[in-house]
């Protein structure tokens, strides 16, 4: 059953990533390709003039992408020690003479509800990627 959590979990991260790319991270990609295109018809900028007109160009979108990879990486740091917590409980469990289908019982609301939590969080952490996307300067 821990799939079936796992699952719902990546379902929700993965339309929250694809709307964030789709409404705000491909707008700033269009923006740095054209940044970039107009730095590459600059004719009588040096090889570096071009190439730092370009990192420019690149710039707010490695912002955004830093700010989302971020927002991730303690998203699922917080998941999994909420998901560690829980095999403390379960392991604690079973060290005291519990029987395996009361451990896995334990486990698998102990983890439904860290799933729930954590999804229960995930409109907030939209809305406050949204907000530092819409933040960085084009």
């Amino acid at each position: 059953m821990a799939e079936a959590h796992q699952a719902r979990v990546l379902k929700t991260i993965e339309d929250m990533v694809q709307s964030l790319e789709r409404y705000h991270i491909r707008k700033m990609q269009g923006l740095m390709f054209k940044c970039s295109a107009e730095c590459c018809e600059r004719s009588v900028d040096s090889m570096s003039q071009v190439h730092n007109c370009i990192e420019r160009c690149h710039t707010p979108l490695a912002q955004a992408q830093g700010l989302v990879t971020n927002e991730l990486e303690k998203f699922q740091d917080r998941l999994t020690r909420c998901t560690m917590h829980c095999n403390d409980k379960a392991r604690d469990l079973l060290d005291s003479g519990a029987k395996e289908p009361a451990v896995r019982a334990l486990m698998e609301n102990c983890v439904g509800s860290c799933v729930d939590d954590h999804v229960n969080l995930i409109p907030s952490m939209t809305h406050r990627l949204k907000e530092n996307l819409n933040s960085i300067p084009q």
